[in-house]
């Protein structure tokens, strides 16, 4: 029993045996077929795709030289059709230039007639020419006979004629134009200078050299003066002015010669009597304060007078300088208000001559600053203010308009013509009636001296100053023969006066030589 079922055992396990290897070998062999039928498909796929890609490539590279012949075509057919628009363009150009020189031959045989007519013409000219001269000749030959002149003393006879007739017709059209210039000179002049007068709106204020300080009563001098004359004595060491006290009441008065050290004192002293604070100490405080508010002031008036004549840019220390010219005055009149006026006149006159009218506003502003220098010694006004001006920048025009101001007394000349318009302007603020004061004996004594020169001649019966000084009329004998005695008068008169006497502008002289003849009728 155990032995068959050993024998089954290893039977079952025998065919067991051979059944597992037929099923491998049977499994093996359809996976080697699988796998071999896979390979088949991938390489025929490849191959597929290989043939799809070759026929794409054929296909790009048949379009691209498609493309590229299609280009080569494209471009030959443009450059054919240049080629033959080129052409035509030559063959018009060669039948046009065909065409010019057909013209030019044509032109050319027409000046070759025109110049044969012209040699032939030119001949029968020249034959008549000498036949003229021949006439003229034979007509001189005549005339001379007739005139018993030769012809080079004719020609000398009429040219004398000519030149007489042309020097007086030079000489009355010289005379025409003169005459016409100096009316239309005269008229525009005073036109422009009335026009420059009417337009100018400068406020004149004449300020006296006295200071005067009123009091609120007599009992104020003695707080001014102070115990043993303390208060009065610092006053006048801080401010270098003099507090003049007399018996005029409720007013002191406050001397000195620098306008700006008054201006100080003044407003000081005005500030002490309100405040009622009146000691050595309270005394130079104020004063101080009193300083600084006048040279804030003093710029401050620097400043507007640019403002009102229009003017910019000008040196820190020259507007300081303008501004203290309001505290100057010469002969009554405000250095400041004047040169305002001059600056105005001077613009607007440079306006209607179609000049620079900033360079005339600056030369009549600065004109006369020479008068806000504290201490000067040498040269005059006009040359320091020159000086300045040069100093602090301004141009070679202003300056020189400015030595040319007062050109009468100091002998500069004008190298523009602003130069005499400041000038002119000067005059017209100098000689303007109210403009300056003087001493009524000095005006009464100059008067006197006027007519004392004027009588001192041989001749004169009597002379008459009028017009505030500014002309006088002198009498003269009829009996002296001499028909230029009273021209050589006038102008003797002249010279004397001018080396003789000091006068503001100019002086009128008239010379009057009368003659009555008397007869009664019975």
């Amino acid at each position: 029993m155990a032995t068959w079922i050993a024998i089954t055992i290893v039977a079952v396990a025998i065919a067991s045996f051979y059944l597992g290897w037929f099923f491998r070998e049977k499994i093996g062999k359809d996976k080697v077929s699988k796998a071999e039928s896979y390979s088949d498909e991938l390489i025929h796929s490849a191959k597929q795709e290989a043939e799809d890609l070759k026929r794409e490539k054929l296909l790009e590279v048949e379009e691209t030289v498609f493309q590229k012949s299609q280009a080569i075509e494209e471009e030959k057919k443009r450059q054919t059709a240049n080629f033959k628009r080129i052409e035509r363009d030559l063959q018009l150009k060669e039948s046009g230039l065909d065409r010019k020189v057909d013209i030019l031959n044509q032109k050319e045989h027409q000046l070759k007639q025109v110049d044969h007519n012209l040699k032939s013409r030119e001949k029968q000219i020249t034959a008549r020419e000498q036949e003229l001269v021949e006439i003229v000749a034979e007509q001189n030959k005549k005339l001379e006979m007739i005139s018993g002149l030769t012809s080079e003393e004719a020609k000398a006879v009429q040219m004398e004629n000519i030149i007489d007739a042309a020097r007086e017709e030079a000489a009355q059209t010289l005379k025409e134009l003169k005459d016409k210039v100096q009316l239309t000179a005269k008229t525009q002049a005073r036109e422009i200078i009335v026009q420059a007068i009417q337009r100018s709106a400068i406020n004149h204020v004449v300020e006296s050299t006295v200071t005067v300080v009123q009091l609120p009563d007599d009992d104020m001098k003695g707080r001014i003066i102070g115990r043993e004359g303390r208060n009065i004595r610092a006053f006048e060491a801080a401010t270098g002015v003099e507090v003049l006290i007399d018996d005029t009441p409720e007013m002191v008065m406050l001397s000195g010669f620098d306008p700006v050290r008054r201006e100080i004192a003044k407003l000081a002293l005005e500030k002490l009597i309100y405040d009622g604070r009146i000691h050595p100490g309270r005394i130079e405080e104020v004063i101080e304060k009193s300083r600084q508010e006048v040279e804030e002031k003093v710029f401050e008036d620097g400043e507007q007078a640019l403002v009102d004549v229009g003017l910019f840019g000008l040196h820190h220390d020259l507007v300081k300088l303008i501004g203290q010219l309001r505290f100057h005055t010469s002969q009554g009149q405000n250095v400041l208000q004047h040169s305002l006026e001059v600056a105005v006149v001077a613009g607007l006159m440079a306006s209607e001559l179609e000049l620079d009218t900033m360079v005339a506003r600056r030369a009549g502003l600065l004109h006369e600053i020479g008068y806000a220098l504290d201490n000067y010694s040498g040269g005059t006004i006009s040359e320091l203010s020159a000086d300045l001006a040069k100093k602090y920048g301004e141009s070679e025009d202003v300056q020189n308009a400015i030595l040319y101001a007062n050109s009468q007394e100091i002998g500069y000349n004008a190298i523009s013509p602003i130069a005499v318009l400041v000038s002119v302007a000067n005059e017209i603020s100098r000689m303007r009636p109210g403009a300056q004061k003087e001493m009524l004996q000095t005006y009464f004594n100059r008067l006197k001296s006027l007519e004392e020169i004027a009588n001192s001649f041989i001749g004169v019966t009597n002379s008459y100053a009028i017009q505030a000084g500014r002309e006088i009329r002198v009498i003269v004998s009829h009996s002296s023969d001499d028909e230029k005695y009273p021209d050589q008068m006038a102008t003797s008169l002249a010279q004397k006066i001018k080396m003789n006497l000091s006068y503001p502008g100019q002086i009128k002289i008239n010379i009057i030589r009368e003659y009555r003849s008397i007869s009664f009728a019975r």
